[in-house]
């Protein structure tokens, strides 16, 4: 069973791109059930921080018991959002790996991906104590909302930069990255992207990956677009995360007042209300 010391060594090892430094057997150094309960377990540590807003808020009151439940539906709810947004979005970028023609598999594919989160969710977890001390330290709500909107944010582009390193990585390693290899389909010698030299009789040309790595990482960087609207939203859907202070209690929001909109708006409004707009 894995120790505490080789948890960290493994998260350490991540973080310093130790263990997608080397393209060589790099998704095998990604072990997806560990890195699945590390993302897990960072992502806890984060909503913690992030429900934390609501027991100080209710400290002392009749509705303290909500400020607790509102704290561990958070911590619960922030992991979970992580996950069904990958849930929700990884199909469309295995479908558009597989027309580019990448080599990587599905597990491999998922492994990244995952590794990914975890990084995200390590830096959220990082900034969680600078939430906490805003949040003993002041008791405005939209400030407390767009704070943790900008701290999941920056831990976002830090989680895109990690995943565009490692396919940087896994190209370099394999310089025909965007090309695959059917061993039913004739195709034509060719040479790789990198001079590998001939390519064998039975690699195929896909259609659209003329670019290359180019165009894989082009394909790459959108996807990581659709999966920063997927979270926005699917953020606005699992909400509340921090918990109004003069509203109760609820598992979500949504369910409750039966409204629509989506994140952007609520983004704006909060923006609205702390320059005084609205």
């Amino acid at each position: 069973m894995p120790t505490e010391r080789s948890w960290f060594r493994l998260l350490d090892a991540l973080l310093r791109g130790e263990s997608t430094r080397d393209p060589v057997g790099l998704t095998e150094r990604l072990p997806l059930r560990r890195f699945t309960l590390l993302g897990v377990g960072l992502g806890v540590a984060y909503g913690v921080f992030m429900g934390l807003y609501a027991v100080t808020w209710r400290w002392g009151t009749a509705g303290a018991v909500d400020g607790w439940k509102q704290l561990a539906a958070g911590a619960l709810k922030l992991p979970a959002l992580f996950f069904l947004t990958l849930l929700v979005t990884f199909p469309s970028l295995y479908v558009f790996s597989a027309l580019m023609g990448t080599r990587l598999g599905f597990l491999a594919t998922l492994r990244v991906l995952v590794s990914g989160i975890v990084v995200n969710l390590c830096v959220a977890a990082s900034l969680g104590p600078i939430v906490g001390f805003f949040t003993l330290s002041t008791n405005d709500y939209s400030f407390m909302v767009l704070l943790n909107v900008i701290a999941l944010g920056v831990a976002g582009l830090v989680g895109m930069g990690f995943l565009l390193r490692t396919m940087r990585s896994l190209g370099r390693g394999d310089g025909r990255l965007a090309w695959e290899s059917h061993p039913d389909v004739p195709g034509e010698m060719s040479h790789g992207a990198a001079g590998n030299g001939p390519l064998p009789l039975n690699t195929v040309t896909v259609p659209g990956a003329s670019n290359g790595r180019g165009g894989v990482m082009g394909m790459f960087v959108i996807w990581m677009f659709i999966y920063g609207l997927v979270g926005s939203q699917m953020g606005w859907i699992l909400r509340p995360f921090i918990g109004h202070p003069n509203m109760p209690f609820v598992l979500f929001r949504a369910a409750e007042d039966g409204r629509t909109g989506s994140f952007f708006e609520a983004l704006f409004q909060t923006l609205g209300r702390l320059l005084g707009v609205n």
